[in-house]
């Protein structure tokens, strides 16, 4: 399993944790960082659909290494 940081732009409350699996999502300055585990890349690409799909801006997407 890996580990993402995702950085969109707008604000999501903590409401939109269940849309993302339980990530983490922090907001601040009028974006978004989204993080948490990442079971595969088809789980990745899902997630960032689910960005495209709400129309937010992606800023970054960054891998964690443990």
């Amino acid at each position: 399993m890996s580990h993402y940081q995702i950085r969109v732009k707008g604000q999501l409350d903590a409401r939109w944790t269940a849309r993302f699996d339980g990530m983490t999502l922090t907001a601040a300055d009028g974006c978004t960082v989204i993080e948490g585990p990442v079971v595969d890349q088809a789980a990745l690409h899902g997630l960032l659909r689910a960005l495209y799909d709400l129309g937010l801006p992606l800023l970054s997407v960054n891998y964690i290494e443990d």
